[in-house]
């Protein structure tokens, strides 16, 4: 009995030593070229100034004025948390990434050695969110501060905790979508076409364009799909625009997307395997 907890005990330091060496690997393989890595991560930040000079000809400096609930000051802060939150959930090069490994060949050192496709990449991933935040920390703040006029004020403790817990679920919505993208090379060539499908989508019904106030009445159903969760919910909730109330219904819908999502990534892997053959040394 006590071999058995033995082993399990050793097992499970061994995997937590494994997802710590892929992390800190990722960390550091991230870091050799930074100085390219911070410039294209400060670059990014353009479009947010481009987007509070458009929503201001918009409300044309109007204060009273509403558009589905919000107005001018809540449209930027509203989207300076979107930013924040597709920060998070996007996954640049991902699916490219499977696609690629899964046309050349190289998937199969995840078929013969006793690592976790998956798994492993979602710790590439970690690792380049800490790394992007380590630079974007800076950019953020500043741009928060110059804009913290524009937000109502710091809400209750239950909403920042439900935001967080909204923004740590849309980076794992966002990884197992796009994963599942990639996945799906398996069965095709060529899956550039779906990622750009995804791309517009995402931008239009993750709430990234507007907020999906605004498309409900021309797409009725865009609450019920999961890309709301990659950027709207975890600003409308730090925005107030969810009551506390329904809080845990909200997380409690995501949290099931991501086990949703993981069974179908899962269910994916397994099938795509069986059919994939590999030649060469």
């Amino acid at each position: 009995m006590s071999g058995t907890e033995l082993t399990l005990t050793e097992e499970i330091f061994a995997r937590v030593r494994l997802k710590w060496l892929i992390l800190r690997t990722a960390i550091e393989e991230r870091l050799v070229y930074r100085g390219d890595f911070a410039f294209s991560t400060l670059v990014r930040f353009l479009p947010i100034v481009t987007q509070i000079f458009l929503w201001s000809a918009i409300f044309q400096h109007d204060e009273a004025r509403r558009l589905r609930g919000y107005n001018f000051g809540e449209m930027v802060s509203y989207y300076l948390l979107v930013m924040l939150a597709r920060a998070f959930s996007s996954m640049p090069g991902l699916s490219t990434g499977i696609a690629g490994s899964i046309a050349d060949g190289s998937v199969r050192k995840y078929l013969i050695q006793p690592v976790d496709m998956l798994d492993h990449l979602f710790w590439h991933r970690v690792a380049h969110k800490l790394v992007y935040y380590a630079v974007a920390v800076g950019p953020f703040t500043l741009l928060f501060w110059l804009c913290r006029d524009y937000f109502p004020g710091w809400p209750e403790w239950p909403v920042t905790a439900a935001f967080v817990c909204s923004l740590l679920m849309s980076f794992a919505i966002g990884f197992l979508i796009e994963a599942w993208i990639g996945l799906v090379a398996f069965w095709f060539l060529e899956v550039s076409s779906l990622i750009f499908i995804y791309m517009m989508l995402s931008y239009f019904l993750s709430g990234h364009m507007i907020p999906l106030e605004l498309l409900s009445s021309w797409i009725p159903f865009v609450d019920y799909l999961p890309f709301r969760y990659l950027a709207y919910t975890p600003a409308a909730i730090m925005l107030g625009k969810v009551a506390i109330a329904d809080l845990p219904r909200e997380l409690l819908i995501q949290l099931t997307w991501i086990v949703g999502l993981w069974m179908l990534n899962r269910w994916t892997f397994s099938r795509g395997v069986r059919r994939y053959s590999s030649y060469g040394g």
